[in-house]
């Protein structure tokens, strides 16, 4: 009978103790044998905590613990982003750059006095009124009269002064005289050492138009270089015959503008 009341004892403190721990930030785990003999008391950590979940929550877990990389068939990684088509983007950029070239040469061009009449002629000049510059083509209406004349009208009869002073000091050698409200330049003839350094200017300008062109293409392909690495070899190749295309249509064009000029030049001297 003492025995019983022993064991008794036992079990309730044993009880209250486990409640005791439950009820506290304690990490102690109650663990029972088999032969109901004995309660054993073990330290959380020497318990994989896992061992609370059921089996299929636990692999559920690990599953997810770490990402896992796609493989190809070969065993290496594979690659799913697909390669960017750079082709179109560097096309488009060389070109604009290239017209922005021949754009300027033939601004440059237009500049130079030739034996004929032009109204291009006169829209490089720029004109002071009223505290403000402002191109003469944004004051004035620029006709030709007959191919040694040109008319000036402004818009606004009070620049005429203006005009007249901008036109005299341009290097263009005009001399305008006031007609009315408007403004008549006759264009002198060109002498030879004139004609001469006009030739030498489109020459100059020729070069100049052509290493911007050469640099835009360059640009380009370093472009394509820096991005080879994610297109085929084929598709590099491709794109950079294409670029030295558009770069020998784009000199080709400056090149016949400025023989255009220079036969304009020397014919009407």
């Amino acid at each position: 009978m003492a025995m019983f009341v022993r064991r008794a004892a036992t079990s309730r403190n044993a009880i209250a103790f486990l409640r005791r721990c439950s009820s506290s930030s304690s990490s102690l785990v109650v663990g029972r044998d088999y032969s109901h003999k004995a309660t054993t008391l073990l330290r959380a950590p020497d318990l994989d905590l896992d061992l609370k979940l059921p089996s299929f929550l636990r692999d559920s877990r690990r599953g997810f613990a770490k990402g896992k990389k796609s493989r190809d068939d070969s065993g290496g990684l594979a690659d799913v982003s697909p390669p960017v088509d750079i082709g179109p983007s560097v096309k488009a950029t060389a070109t604009s750059q290239m017209e922005a070239a021949i754009d300027a040469l033939s601004r440059d061009l237009t500049k130079l006095r030739t034996g004929r009449a032009s109204p291009g002629m006169l829209d490089h000049i720029v004109v002071e009124t009223g505290g403000l510059k402002m191109p003469l083509n944004h004051l004035a209406l620029v006709s030709v009269l007959d191919p040694k004349t040109l008319s000036i009208n402004p818009y606004d009869p009070d620049t005429v002064k203006e005009l007249e002073k901008a036109i005299v000091s341009s290097p263009l050698g005009l001399n305008p005289k006031l007609d009315g409200q408007r403004l008549i330049a006759s264009i002198p003839p060109l002498t030879k050492e004139h004609v001469q350094a006009m030739c030498k200017i489109v020459t100059k300008s020729s070069e100049v138009v052509k290493q911007s062109i050469r640099r835009a293409r360059q640009k380009a392909l370093d472009t394509v270089k820096k991005g080879a690495s994610g297109l085929p070899k084929d598709e590099v190749k491709r794109l950079e015959k294409e670029v030295e295309e558009l770069t020998k249509k784009f000199v080709k064009s400056a090149e016949d503008m400025c023989k255009s000029k220079e036969n304009e030049i020397t014919t009407q001297a």
